[in-house]
């Protein structure tokens, strides 16, 4: 069973990873080149908006819950290959989708369940970020 404490300090980390996505998909649409990437260019900054919104919305837990929220900043990445700068998003979505999966649970487990609800809608714009960058790699 998890604890309060480790849930926040979870939360947190998590939330260091919605500022770097969001540092990263700005970064990464400013930097694709090409016609054949231009609608992915603009979706990459609606990306970068809502990770925004979710970073909010987990500093807003985590302060419920009693915690600090953090400031820091995960590890970002970049290329000058186009396709490798969407593989890279691609994995963080991927990552963030299980890690929102296994916080769903431990939100059951505490019955948190606006935590759990304020994660399962995360969760849902993680999976649409997953399926626009896979639909971008898969047309290029």
């Amino acid at each position: 069973m998890i604890t309060k404490e480790e849930i926040i300090n979870l939360l947190n980390q998590d939330l260091t990873k919605e500022y770097s996505a969001a540092v990263q998909y700005i970064q990464h649409s400013a930097v694709l080149t090409g016609p054949s990437f231009q609608s992915i260019q603009k979706e990459l900054l609606i990306h970068a908006d809502e990770e925004i919104i979710h970073a909010k919305s987990l500093a807003n837990q985590i302060t419920f819950l009693g915690g600090i929220p953090t400031m820091d900043v995960s590890e970002r990445f970049t290329s000058n290959e186009n396709i490798e700068l969407l593989k890279q998003d691609l994995k963080g979505e991927y990552d963030a989708i299980n890690r929102y999966k296994e916080r769903i649970e431990q939100a059951e487990q505490l019955k948190e369940y606006g935590l759990r609800r304020a994660l399962e809608d995360i969760l849902i714009i993680e999976e649409e970020h997953a399926r626009d960058l896979q639909d971008a790699l898969e047309k290029n």
